[in-house]
């Protein structure tokens, strides 16, 4: 009941409160006006100098290098995401560049993997301990918080007449599909055991490439709903960066949902720093970077 009331907290947030035009609404100075229709329906003076810069429905003045997104041009923006992340990613990592994340990114993967056996018997022998935590955060659970966050930005868009907010939805859509694609590729080749499929005091090595028959279901490297939730948390975090609040939200939430996939033992400790590496970057650098 806990973990439903923390939920149904954040969708109420995202529906009404990121998407309200009174939230957005900006006075120069960056306070925040007495009415938004100060703002989004005052007509220009004469004496007022120059134009300021057109305002969407939400209020916020669109920033000529944002990335926006519509329905039309959603697949276009999809196969062009996917060309940075096969094509243009690995051209401009050999000719010296992104070194120092990618390496940070590999050798903390590495130094993870090394200790993943002796970390994942702990939450395996304790499980039962944890019941009251994991039975909030089973897999279904999880997938539907991750995709009612850009359902209720979707929602809360059209109702009212916001297209940044509709456009915020899909964006996290994009990253959503755009790190799946390579979360998927990654699975399909390691082929990693699942710590739940590995009896207590069982031998936690030698877990890649022994992942059962489907290269996805059992395949446990990276953890999926990390990558997936970090990708949404990310857009999030950066769409609504002038909100405090709102940065620190979306990163918790990603962040406990993924810790929830350590505890009730479906991924290890380095799928779940990968996955969440993957959906970070992905969506920072190939789905919010202007085309």
């Amino acid at each position: 009941m806990k973990t439903l009331c923390r939920f149904g907290l954040f969708v109420l947030i995202a529906c009404t409160g990121i998407g309200s035009p009174s939230i957005w609404a900006q006075t120069a100075d960056g306070g925040l006006p007495d009415s938004p229709s100060v703002v989004l329906n005052s007509a220009p003076s004469p004496h007022d100098g120059p134009a300021a810069a057109p305002a969407d429905a939400g209020g916020a003045p669109e920033s000529p290098t944002e990335r926006q997104a519509t329905w039309r041009t959603l697949p276009g923006n999809f196969l062009h995401d996917q060309k940075k992340i096969w094509l243009t990613y690995p051209a401009e990592l050999a000719h010296g560049r992104h070194w120092a994340p990618t390496l940070a990114v590999a050798g903390g993967t590495a130094g993870l993997i090394y200790a993943d056996p002796h970390v994942m018997p702990y939450f395996r022998e304790h499980q039962r301990n944890l019941d009251d935590f994991n039975d909030g955060f089973d897999a279904y659970i999880t997938t539907g918080m991750v995709i009612s966050v850009p359902a209720s930005l979707m929602v809360g868009g059209y109702v009212r007449h916001d297209q940044r907010t509709v456009s915020s939805a899909l964006l996290c859509a994009e990253a959503y599909g755009d790190s799946a694609i390579v979360n998927l590729a990654i699975k399909a080749i390691t082929r990693r055991q699942r710590p739940i499929d590995i009896p207590v005091g069982g031998n936690y090595h030698d877990t890649f490439f022994n992942g059962g028959k489907s290269p996805f279901h059992g395949s446990s490297f990276p953890s999926g709903h990390t990558t997936g939730v970090f990708s949404v948390a990310t857009v999030v975090a950066n769409r609504y960066a002038r909100h405090r609040w709102a940065p620190p939200l979306a990163y918790a939430f990603a962040t406990v949902i993924s810790l929830s996939r350590i505890t009730t033992a479906a991924h290890w400790p380095s799928d779940v720093f990968l996955g969440a590496a993957i959906g970070y970057s992905t969506a920072k650098y190939a789905v919010l970077r202007p085309q």
